[in-house]
């Protein structure tokens, strides 16, 4: 898998981000991370591993990826969380998908197979009514469209104009995939437990921000 990349959004994830990278020793690929420029403890935890440090300019998780994005030079790339929540197991079988068969791999929680240590309640029923919309409105017909484990195209991905700054990137993703009739497969995914720290999203705020995003791209188609 020397031709692809993960792009990896690291915001204080300076316990976390040694052990994922050391995990990850044993996949032959490039590594981009986006950390914000004054996260010093995160900076200095990974100085010393093989992989591109980008200092994030402006604040957001979809800014962070979109940042990223821009920086790879492979013909493929895989978005991957810094908190050790994905398995890398996966990443071999994603990528034969996207060299082969399709432009986009979704892996998802939702699926037979699938599943996740980190759900919360909250978020699970959050996210099966979010998708449950977004396959109506959008016809998607992925089962898991909050969940970021995604490799594809680079030259796919960079197409899409991507401009959503926070958690919203979730929502817009797989939609501007589906306005430009790229073709995508979804594949379940087990996702593991941070390992440590605490998660990033408010629930109630973000997925305020996530249903109109939704609303937006319907009403607006972009």
């Amino acid at each position: 898998m020397e031709d692809l990349t993960l792009v990896i959004p690291a915001k204080n994830e300076s316990e976390c981000l040694p052990k994922v990278l050391s995990e990850l020793k044993n996949f032959d690929c490039k590594k981009v991370i986006i950390i914000p420029k004054n996260d010093l403890d995160t900076l200095n935890a990974v100085k010393n591993f093989d992989c591109k440090i980008i200092k994030q300019i402006d604040d957001g998780f979809g800014r962070a990826l979109i940042q990223g994005i821009k920086e790879v030079e492979t013909d493929f790339l895989c978005i991957f969380n810094a908190d050790g929540s994905f398995d890398p197991k996966y990443l071999k079988n994603m990528f034969n998908e996207v060299s082969s068969n399709c432009d986009f791999v979704f892996n998802s929680r939702y699926e037979k197979d699938g599943g996740s240590e980190d759900d919360t309640f909250l978020t699970l029923i959050g996210n099966r009514i979010f998708t449950l919309i977004c396959n109506l409105f959008f016809r998607l017909d992925i089962s898991d469209v909050l969940f970021t484990y995604v490799m594809g195209k680079t030259s796919a991905f960079k197409s899409l104009n991507l401009k959503r700054k926070d958690f919203r990137f979730c929502i817009e993703l797989p939609v501007l995939v589906k306005f430009k009739k790229y073709k995508f497969i979804s594949k379940p995914s087990y996702e593991r437990s941070r390992l440590s720290g605490r998660k990033k999203v408010n629930e109630l705020k973000d997925g305020f921000l996530i249903l109109l995003c939704i609303l937006t791209m319907f009403i607006f188609r972009k």
